[in-house]
């Protein structure tokens, strides 16, 4: 786990110290342990680590270290191959490296190290792009061949690692982080206005292969990209890797949990391979709590640190789960409790880190769990995210799962997982809206546009987005599916995961935390998708029901049975109006009117009736107010 960054000039060119500085310098946190660099100018290639004045070349790559395996000075990057032509800058870990090294030390490759760094350069040595699919871990990385002139770009499978790139005034540059690019000569700051609609209207970001800057692009999950050192600004952007949803397994609901059993207690083995103290955030829930069991089945004597966020309001905590996992497992658990003060306190830190505008004070939870672990001495954290887009979470999947079996006539057992399914509503009318998702898009967004339920907010100032070229009569990420794991798909790649992802990295890396995902390798996301829908979501609202099954016997039978989903939740709503005074300062301020995107006296009304109770205050007045302080900060044109 490191930090990554490169410039690459053309034509050859100083490379200006302030360049080289803030790259390393911004990247810091994200590895504190050392750094280094490589450049390379008319076939010369040079190595540091230390910063330079006005280095002449045609290429820079840089690394921040976050030591996790072999910690000694065996493990620094830029690492290059023994005869100097491949050179790595690489953010991750590959978990299967002790394997892919036995295979490739049978077939005469020679190692000087421990680290799976060395292994993934040997790898793309022998395999070329052919690796990423050996390859279980999460990473984003550059490998430079100093024989073809190539840089070599890719990012995981889900992309659990970020990757963000520019096209400046003298050429491509690369980070980790969107903040080191925004610092070079030329990279303006004009929001992309899509990406902005797309957060006010449906509270989506991170999607796809733009960000909230215009001029900053990332490279999706599961590609590679190529640059030619003699053309930069010529880049070919490819997809290694996809979930597929094609294949079906043949396996009865039991031995299918038997195989997931065993699936997921290889991938935590696998995820517990470090060379520093690993812990994990517990948070009550199945998903957690079974990340937890499984190390310990696996290490019955590991001293194992849990954090957990515990919401002050009593029907939102989950402290008597995480108590009763903690006990039972014989973990020493932390934990974070969280006051409207501190989020002010924080709340600069918090938005500086991030990056990009983000959807809820949620995130700031986990923020102060990846604190408290680098308080008690962890630098490694396994966590749950992706459980629920893997296995049928939320709301939204039970719903989809509902509509397939509507659209298959099956009458009883669509009855059944309506009448489960508690809300706001009865179970007809849960009925009714699952035969509305049967019908194709376009007639179910013909519908929404009759019933206003198309109808853009009137705080959004719908003329700006259209004089940038936003259609806002229809959202660019498509809400309507008909079926379970179309569902699943959706939200692993469009919506839900790559936010969490998103947050995940920053929250972490803020404190130089290592923070791991076990659930997310294509091994388990192929084997999921591979089942019936009914395994996922059963007909009686069971989710993760194949899951559940699974870990019966590992996980604490009081949490499996559990039924409740809490999620992450914090009083947004009451830590907002504790810090009223600052709000309206902020709403009224001259950063907010100058956001043309939106109507600003409509914004003060409907916060001044939702503090009051009249109307009911959602998650948009915390996007009001994120968005605003992120524009003052990055000083973001919008």
């Amino acid at each position: 786990m490191c930090g990554i960054g490169g410039i690459l000039l053309t034509p050859p060119s100083p490379v200006k110290s302030e360049w080289m500085h803030g790259f390393l310098r911004q990247l810091e946190h994200r590895g504190p342990d050392g750094y280094g660099w490589m450049s390379i100018h008319k076939g010369m290639i040079r190595q540091g680590c230390e910063v330079e004045s006005d280095l002449f070349a045609d290429m820079l790559i840089m690394h921040r270290r976050l030591s996790i395996l072999d910690l000694s000075r065996a493990g620094h990057q830029p690492m290059s191959t023994s005869d100097g032509r491949f050179w790595i800058t690489f953010n991750g870990e590959i978990y299967n490296y002790i394997e892919l090294r036995d295979e490739l030390r049978a077939l005469g490759y020679e190692f000087r190290s421990r680290s799976d760094t060395e292994v993934l350069l040997a790898a793309y040595r022998q395999w070329g792009k052919d690796a990423l699919t050996r390859l279980v871990g999460m990473f984003a990385f550059a490998i430079f061949d100093a024989q073809t002139k190539q840089l070599f770009v890719a990012r995981d499978f889900f992309g659990i690692k970020p990757l963000y790139y520019t096209f400046w005034q003298e050429g491509f540059a690369f980070a980790s982080e969107i903040s080191p690019l925004l610092g070079l000569p030329g990279v303006i700051r004009e929001i992309n206005a899509q990406r902005l609609f797309d957060y006010l209207y449906l509270g989506v970001t991170d999607h796809g292969g733009e960000t909230m800057f215009a001029q900053i692009k990332q490279l999706p999950a599961a590609h590679y990209m190529e640059v030619s050192l003699d053309r930069p600004n010529s880049t070919k952007v490819t997809r290694y890797w996809d979930i597929d949803v094609t294949r079906k397994a043949e396996l009865s609901f039991e031995d299918a949990a038997i195989r997931l059993r065993d699936l997921f207690i290889e991938s935590v083995r696998l995820h517990l391979r470090s060379d520093v103290p690993v812990g994990c955030a517990l948070s009550g829930g199945v998903d957690s709590s079974s990340i937890a069991s499984v190390i310990r089945l696996l290490d019955p004597t590991l001293e194992l640190h849990a954090i957990s966020y515990i919401a002050s309001d009593e029907r939102l905590s989950e402290e008597r789960w995480v108590d009763n996992v903690g006990t039972v497992k014989n973990l020493v658990v932390h934990k974070v409790r969280l006051t409207a003060e501190d989020l002010r306190a924080d709340l600069e830190s918090l938005i500086d880190m991030q990056g990009e505008p983000f959807m809820s004070t949620s995130m700031y939870a986990q923020w102060r769990v990846f604190q408290t672990a680098r308080n008690v001495g962890i630098k490694v954290m396994l966590d749950g995210q992706s459980a629920d887009e893997l296995l049928g979470g939320y709301a939204s999947h039970r719903a989809a799962m509902l509509a397939g079996l509507v659209g298959q006539g099956r009458v009883l057992d669509a009855q059944r997982l309506a009448r489960s399914m508690s809300g706001a509503f009865s179970w007809p009318k849960a009925l009714a809206r699952a035969f509305g998702r049967t019908v194709p898009d376009w007639i179910q967004s013909t519908i929404r546009t009759v019933t206003g339920r198309n109808t853009v907010p009137e705080w959004i100032n719908t003329q700006w987005f259209e004089a940038h070229g936003v259609n806002t009569k229809g959202p660019s990420v498509q809400v309507g599916r008909r079926s379970l794991m179309r569902e699943l798909y959706r939200t692993l790649t469009e919506t839900s995961l790559p936010m969490l992802l998103h947050y995940e990295d920053r929250n972490s890396m803020a404190f130089s935390i290592e923070s791991r995902v076990p659930f997310l390798t294509p091994a388990l996301a192929t084997f999921l998708f591979s089942l019936p829908e009914s395994y996922l979501v059963a007909t009686d609202g069971t989710t993760k029901a194949v899951f559940r099954r699974a870990m019966r016997g590992i996980t604490p039978d009081q949490v499996l049975d559990r039924r409740d989903k809490v999620g992450f939740p914090t009083p947004e709503r009451e830590w907002l109006i504790a810090q009223r005074s600052f709000v309206e300062r902020t709403f009224s301020g001259s950063s907010a009117q100058r956001i043309g995107a939106l109507r600003w006296t409509t914004i003060l009304d409907e916060w001044q009736r939702g503090t009051r109770g009249d109307r009911m205050m959602d998650s948009r007045a915390w996007r009001w107010l994120n968005l605003t302080l992120w524009a003052q900060r990055f000083s973001a044109a919008a």
